[in-house]
């Protein structure tokens, strides 16, 4: 959906926006096949054909929705990220990545929302496409670009930057979400309890792509050190 600032916001953008807002509400608390056009009219106050014009079916406005979820979600993770900077602490660089990326995906929001879509994904696989290419599919490709430049300027030893950045992203991210998912929102770790996780996890990280390579993992100690 375009970006409007209030002043130009036309009275239909409004509209479509009242109707994503609305729909996100009705399909998180009550779930795909519980939700209806008519509930979804009912909580934007509108009417069922106002809904269809603007969305052609409810698969369809069940996909923006997805998408509007992930994207937001995505965005704060990877567009905050800080740059590298001349001389990086790549410990620290990765722990404040690892921790902003658990925080804003184990939200309750997005935790419904992946419950619902994978619910749904025998029937409506497009659903499932789309979570998986907005969400994990795109943390990887921005840690992968991550770890080729970390990579290029010697500072990580790797040889294959999409390999490695698929294995980070699983290893920091599996037990927390799955406690979030399969547990519910009352089982998500509390910050202090992430942050000891993201701290465990990236020293194995880093311990497992410095092993042959001493000189990198002495330098990789003492900036961790201090």
């Amino acid at each position: 959906m375009p970006r409007t600032t209030a002043g130009t916001e036309s009275r239909s953008d409004r509209k479509h926006r009242a109707i994503l807002d609305a729909a996100s509400t009705i399909f998180l608390s009550h779930g795909y096949l519980g939700t209806n056009m008519d509930l979804i009219a009912a909580e934007a106050k509108t009417s069922k054909q106002t809904v269809y014009k603007h969305f052609g079916s409810k698969e369809a406005l069940f996909v923006e929705i997805v998408t509007s979820i992930t994207d937001t979600a995505g965005d704060r993770v990877h567009n905050d990220r800080p740059g590298i900077g001349d001389d990086p602490d790549v410990d620290e660089l990765l722990r404040e990545y690892a921790e902003r990326q658990l925080i804003i995906v184990l939200q309750p929001q997005v935790l419904q929302l992946r419950r619902i879509v994978i619910g749904e994904a025998g029937r409506f696989p497009e659903l499932a496409r789309v979570l998986y290419e907005r969400g994990p599919k795109r943390a990887i490709g921005e840690l992968t670009s991550l770890f080729t430049e970390l990579r290029d300027r010697g500072l990580l030893p790797i040889d294959d930057p999409a390999r490695e950045a698929a294995r980070f992203n699983w290893l920091i991210m599996a037990e927390p979400l799955n406690r979030g998912m399969l547990l519910g929102d009352g089982a998500v770790p509390t910050r202090a309890q992430l942050r000891r996780h993201v701290a465990d996890a990236v020293r194995f990280f880093l311990a497992a792509c410095h092993t042959g390579d001493p000189h990198t993992a002495k330098r990789s100690r003492t900036r961790t050190r201090a």
